[in-house]
């Protein structure tokens, strides 16, 4: 049991982050990358302590734990690659043109750290979306110190992993303060990280309701800051009719099999399936069904998730017209997720708010739509969603060319034929989407371009080369790609025109 951190604690933590702010943010990028591999390192070596801590705080089992663990190393050791190359600093350089009339002074812009980010760890990633994960690790890229708040549901993982980080800043002669831990159930702890005038941004991952409050904390504060939340989906699937026709079967057990797995604790668990109604449709809920009754029942995370799906299910299948498909066919024990499947017509969903809401467990609900009208009718009624899926045939495509489109408007990642379950840690991938997706669309949280939301563009104007940032001198030391009078080059620049 781990008490909340008291104000007065997270006061003298904020103070530290800053003074280490004003000498990491000094720190190369060679250097920054540096800390990032060392702390990969340390959790590829923590060994089996971890892993069945870990286990006993989220219910996990041990291979996905092992797998996520993998998977956390290499956010680390990619973000630091990314961190090196640069290209998150976005360098653009307009020499001087002293003859022009009038004339145009050398002009140069890059990104600059904000300062101290506080990180909320998620529930349902204790590695890779909590205290080591890539918020955390983007903006420790980024120039920022980190302050993290363990998730209460695996606190002791939390500090584990924490320690580790602690070292690795230690081995690398960090300052004191570029990395801090705190603990907190209370909304004041989260308030106070928050509303901290030392804090600059925020990144956070889990349930709309924590989202959007932290997000109007930091809107309320004297300087508002930027909250970058990526909060709950949907994750719409719309099965159009000649994929159903040729692969009804094959695409139930494949849907079935990405609601539930981790019990469906995953934000792009596609817990929204849209068809037109018909024999193809019917067989796709038919063997849907059978999937899913034979499916136990899981041990979900904590029991303040299992008792909030127990809670926003129940109210699902209590609206009015919502008919249950299937449920697993076990009994599900205290704690755990009984795997659902529900139905309703577009009509009822149309007229009913409620069933827009993400119903976060192993749960999903089939929309079945009179004819193609009203199919868009209720992809133009959605709100913003992390994905949205296009089940097709190449054929069919371009007649349902303005359904992608609303789907597209809809959402930060557009899938054909596939599930919405994994989410590729690369730098075209983007993980985030409109609101109420998450809180603010141009940025995702997977991949080396979150490395952006935590930096912000300055120009120097006539600046000496030799007091100028090194991504910006002249002899590009860092051998970065950049954008030098409209070409993008590796070069040098020759001359440097007087001013």
């Amino acid at each position: 049991m781990y008490n909340d951190t008291s104000l007065s604690q997270i006061n003298v933590v904020m103070q530290q982050a800053q003074a280490a702010f004003h000498r990491y943010r000094k720190c190369s990028l060679a250097q920054r990358a540096h800390f990032l591999r060392c702390i990969a390192r340390a959790l590829e070596n923590s060994g089996d302590e971890l892993i069945h801590t870990a286990m006993q705080e989220s219910h996990l089992p041990e291979a996905r734990l092992r797998n996520e663990r993998g998977r956390t190393v290499f956010q680390l050791t990619s973000y630091a690659d990314a961190c090196e190359r640069g290209a998150w600093l976005d360098v653009r350089i307009d020499t001087a043109l002293p003859d022009r009339n009038p004339p145009r002074p050398d002009i140069r812009k890059t990104m600059v750290p904000l300062g101290p980010v506080v990180v909320f760890g998620s529930s349902n990633f204790p590695f890779a979306f909590s205290t080591a994960g890539g918020d955390t690790a983007c903006a420790l890229a980024a120039g920022c110190p980190v302050v993290v708040k363990a998730h209460p549901g695996h606190a002791q993982t939390s500090t584990l992993v924490a320690a580790l980080i602690s070292r690795a800043a230690a081995e690398c002669g960090l300052p004191e303060g570029v990395f801090a831990h705190v603990y907190g159930a209370s909304f004041d702890v989260g308030e106070a990280l928050v509303k901290h005038p030392m804090t600059k941004a925020v990144g956070f991952t889990g349930s709309y309701k924590g989202g959007k409050q932290l997000f109007d904390w930091g809107a309320q504060r004297r300087e508002p800051i930027p909250v970058f939340a990526e909060m709950g989906s949907i994750n719409p699937v719309f099965l159009l009719p000649q994929k159903l026709q040729r692969s009804a079967a094959e695409l139930a057990k494949a849907y079935a099999a990405s609601i539930t797995l981790g019990v469906g604790q995953f934000c792009t668990n596609p817990g929204l399936l849209l068809g037109i109604e018909g024999a193809d449709l019917q067989l796709f809920m038919d063997v849907l069904a059978t999937e899913i009754q034979s499916t136990a029942p899981g041990t979900m995370l904590h029991p303040g998730i299992a008792r909030a799906y127990s809670d926003y299910r129940e109210r699902a299948l209590s609206q009015e017209e919502v008919a249950v498909l299937a449920e697993s066919g076990q009994p599900a024990a205290a704690g755990c997720g009984s795997p659902t499947i529900a139905t309703v017509t577009a009509a009822a969903f149309l007229r009913n708010e409620v069933l827009q809401q993400e119903v976060f467990g192993p749960y999903s609900l089939v929309v079945r739509c009179a004819h193609r009208d009203e199919l868009l009718a209720v992809a133009r009624h959605l709100e913003g969603q992390l994905t949205g899926t296009l089940m097709a045939t190449p054929e069919e495509l371009p007649e349902y060319s303005d359904l992608a489109d609303l789907v597209q408007e809809r959402c930060g990642r557009l899938i054909l034929n596939g599930v919405p379950t994994g989410v590729e840690v690369c730098w075209s991938m983007q993980h985030g989407g409109p609101f109420p997706a998450s809180t603010d669309p141009r940025f995702t949280a997977v991949g080396a371009d979150g490395i952006k939301r935590f930096v912000r563009p300055v120009a120097f104007q006539n600046w000496p080369d030799e007091l100028l940032p090194e991504e910006l001198q002249n002899d590009n030391p860092l051998q970065l790609y950049r954008t030098v009078n409209n070409e993008v080059t590796r070069g040098k620049i020759e001359v440097l025109a007087s001013v």
